[in-house]
């Protein structure tokens, strides 16, 4: 390293980390910026994100609009979003050669539908910027030192390309969320008080399901709620051979993760399978439905647009056969049918990680962080950006999107001439 030159040093090659080095190396190339990864892999959750699409981020125009999609973080997130909010996004891409397409949910991804072309927008950036990558290197403890900077003791296989030690004037903790309290021992070491982590996105085990039998069946728009909870979302739902899952389930989870830790995910989930419906409304309708359609089987005439074999098994939850007119349905059959397709009950019984992307709930304290900066309250010249922050997001882009702001904010505050050279 040049010792004449002051040293910015990233801790994290994820999302938040690689946005923010360069953001600091693109605004001030006078900085060494170093970023350093503890793993072999880089921007490991950019590439698995989407399937392998990578959902870069969320079409809002407004940041009033973007917080609402934020459990933890919506209220200190506002004034961050308006200084880097969708739009830099979009825009910071583009100027990259990545242009992003927006798809009917709001979603937005790279026209490629490739997670390799963030990654590689990412990495490519970072080099033209100059910022120095090593992987494979840990920092074992990080001592603020008396006249301002930090050292950093680092191990790993990559260390040897540095030495025991690094000397920053400026530090960026990027390091991503982690679901053991434990493993933010070393932050609260530097004086920083965490919330506790929890998971967050995460779908429903249902073991003794009364839907085991319709794994890959769907609905467009449910509305799942957590019995004796006032925890309740509504969107796309899926049956799986473990339970349910889905946008519902899943952004249902990220607004209820303390809650349901607290209650050990154990509970009743309760399904109305047509959520343009109520009580009122349905019954009248099943009663004019049944006197205009009385010849007609139940079970093989799906109504409120289900699919089939949902409404079949719905039929028989209700105790009605599979050859019964609905002119001869019993009034507690159809009574049985109607609670059915209006609050399904299902013994949720553990949760399941959503594929490989887990979200964490907790981290440092968003009250000793000063959002327009990132910069530590505590520790000055200590920064932080991205999920090692008390700030989730729901399913749809939103996590990244917070990645992306407080990357860059982050960045271009440690860009400032650090006063410290090392």
């Amino acid at each position: 390293m040049d010792a004449s030159r002051p040293l910015v040093a990233v801790l994290g090659g994820g999302a938040a980390g690689f946005f923010g080095a360069i953001a600091c190396a693109e605004a001030n190339p006078d900085l060494q910026v170093l970023l350093l990864e503890k793993t072999g892999k880089l921007l490991s959750k950019v590439r698995i994100s989407g399937g392998g699409r990578c959902n870069v981020t969320h079409a809002c125009e407004t940041a009033a609009q973007l917080v609402a999609h934020y459990p933890r973080g919506s209220k200190q997130l506002k004034s961050a979003f308006q200084q880097f909010g969708v739009a830099d996004t979009i825009a910071w891409f583009a100027r990259r050669g990545v242009t992003l397409k927006t798809e009917a949910d709001g979603r937005m991804f790279p026209t490629t539908d490739s997670s390799e072309t963030i990654a590689r927008a990412l990495e490519e950036a970072a080099r033209r910027a100059g910022v120095r990558i090593v992987t494979n290197v840990g920092a074992d403890e990080i001592q603020p030192l008396p006249d301002g900077g930090f050292q950093l003791n680092i191990s790993g296989s990559g260390a040897s390309q540095l030495g025991p030690t690094v000397h920053a004037s400026r530090l960026l903790i990027a390091t991503g969320g982690n679901p053991k309290s434990a493993n933010y021992d070393w932050l609260r070491a530097l004086s920083h008080t965490i919330a506790e982590p929890v998971p967050s996105l995460f779908t429903f085990n249902v073991p003794d399901s009364p839907l085991s039998e319709l794994m890959g069946v769907s609905v467009p728009q449910a509305r799942v709620v957590l019995a004796g909870e006032k925890l309740q979302y509504e969107g796309p739902l899926l049956v799986t051979h473990w339970g349910v899952s889905g946008p519902a389930v899943l952004k249902l989870s990220a607004w209820g993760a303390r809650r349901l830790s607290e209650l050990g995910y154990v509970g009743t989930a309760l399904v109305n399978w047509i959520p343009t419906f109520t009580e009122e409304t349905l019954r009248p309708w099943l009663q004019q439905f049944r006197q205009e359609n009385g010849k007609k089987t139940v079970a093989a005439n799906p109504q409120c647009g289900l699919p089939q074999r949902l409404w079949r098994n719905l039929t028989e939850q209700a105790g009605i056969g599979p050859e019964l007119r609905w002119s001869d349905v019993p009034a507690k059959a159809q009574n049985r049918l109607l609670e059915l397709l209006l609050r399904s009950p299902l013994a949720v019984r553990g949760k399941t990680t959503y594929k490989e992307e887990f979200v964490t709930c907790g981290g440092v304290s968003l009250d000793e962080v000063d959002l327009k900066t990132m910069q530590s309250r505590r520790v000055p010249g200590l920064y932080f950006a991205g999920e090692v922050l008390d700030i989730d997001g729901i399913t749809g882009g939103f996590n990244f999107q917070a990645a992306w702001t407080t990357g860059f904010l982050a960045g271009r505050a440690m860009a400032v001439s650090p006063t410290v050279a090392v």
